[in-house]
């Protein structure tokens, strides 16, 4: 079963929850500017620190 929102996102989720391609996705990773961690070889986001991370890069 599929959570609609989860609290911890792949790339697949994040990718599209943002509507940003997946290499846009892993530059912005590797690079540190966006808030992620590795697991293995894999990447994971935690929902609460992208929209944080979202509303902190608005320009008013």
């Amino acid at each position: 079963m599929i959570r609609r929102d989860p609290k911890v996102m792949t790339v697949d989720e994040v990718c599209e929850y943002l509507r940003v391609p997946k290499s846009s996705l892993y530059r912005l990773a590797q690079t540190g500017k966006i808030p992620c961690q590795k697991v293995g070889k894999h990447w994971r986001f935690h929902r609460e620190a992208i929209d944080k991370w979202l509303k902190e890069g608005q320009r008013d």
